[in-house]
């Protein structure tokens, strides 16, 4: 028996030989011995952070150029006097465009109400989804939970304008909701709920609800049931249970998806125009506005956003913080 294979022999192709094994591995070895590529292997894995940046250098140029890059070039553009600028004029770094929403406070109305909204709507939003999260992660069978899931996700496979149309429908004069209300006798005519603050309450708690559910599906999906076996067998009722096991123990579910429907909601455009009224403009509708505009009105609305997205990042940061020290204090 030889240590040479003939590939494609039976094709009558001509015979391909290959080297024996003891050959592979004397040149994997001259290879690994090679005093070049021990130096290169050395300098990429000669710490944990190099491996990192090594496995992450893909996602992280991701995140530069289609994240962080679009929001440095919106942050320059809200420095310049005029954009887009015209051929052979010169423009000039100002800030003028963020001195504009200090101190003219029809700019101001929408920015606060977007805040208001959105903290508002995340603090409902947990309310609404906790229970939800919590009867599927401790009450339905893992074999099951799978199968509910995905009938929660459905809705989400739609867009979010084709989801906003639905929530039209379902609050109109003549929807489900009027409908319903006067078969019980509740109502004698319809309730216009379209385009007020209502209606947008409830389309943006529809659109971000499963940002919040997954989030706490995955902490209460982890909690160790016998905690609370244990906390019964000593005497603890359903409430001492939950305040004193299960709330503490899904703080880390509750700060990131309350984190996301956040900086979610604060960016909303599309819900809050099809749904709102004029008493319920958002800030991306007042931002979106300079956008729509001829002239050099995009240096304002770049301020705008930069405001936006800054202020809206400060207060996640500290519901964060406030989040990090309560799960040091039950800790």
């Amino acid at each position: 028996m030889t240590n040479t294979a003939s590939v494609g022999a039976k094709r009558g192709a001509p015979a391909v030989t290959r080297p024996p094994a003891s050959e592979d591995a004397t040149r994997w070895g001259r290879l690994v011995a090679w005093k070049p590529y021990q130096a290169l292997t050395g300098l990429i894995f000669a710490s944990p952070r190099r491996q990192f940046l090594l496995l992450g250098i893909i996602p992280l140029i991701w995140l530069i150029t289609q994240h962080l890059g679009p929001m440095l070039q919106m942050f320059q553009v809200s420095l310049l006097d005029a954009y887009p600028v015209a051929p052979g004029k010169e423009t000039h770094f100002t800030l003028d465009n963020y001195g504009t929403f200090f101190t003219e406070s029809v700019f101001q109305k929408p920015f606060f109400r977007t805040i208001i909204y959105s903290a508002s709507l995340t603090f409902v939003t947990l309310l609404i989804t906790y229970p939800v999260a919590y009867y599927l992660a401790r009450y339905v069978k893992r074999e099951n939970q799978l199968a509910l899931l995905l009938l929660v996700l459905i809705p989400f496979w739609t867009g979010e304008i084709v989801r906003t149309y639905a929530i039209m429908i379902l609050l109109g004069n003549n929807g489900a909701v009027n409908i319903a209300l006067q078969w019980l006798g509740l109502i004698d005519r319809p309730i216009p709920f379209m385009f007020t603050g209502f209606s947008v309450s409830v389309g943006l708690i529809y659109l971000t609800a499963l940002y919040m559910l997954l989030p706490l599906y995955s902490a209460l999906e982890k909690l160790p049931r016998n905690f609370t076996e244990a906390a019964a067998d000593l005497g603890a009722g359903p409430w001492t249970r939950f305040r004193r096991i299960t709330l503490p123990l899904s703080l880390e579910g509750i700060g990131s998806g309350c984190t996301l429907v956040f900086l979610i909601s604060t960016g909303y455009y599309g819900t809050p125009v099809l749904l709102g009224g004029p008493n319920s403009t958002v800030f991306a509708q007042t931002i979106a506005g300079f956008f729509h505009v001829a002239g050099d009105k995009w240096p304002t609305g770049a301020a705008f956003a930069v405001i936006m997205f800054v202020a809206a990042l400060v207060l996640s940061g500290i519901f964060t913080r406030l989040i990090a020290f309560l799960r040091k204090g039950d800790s």
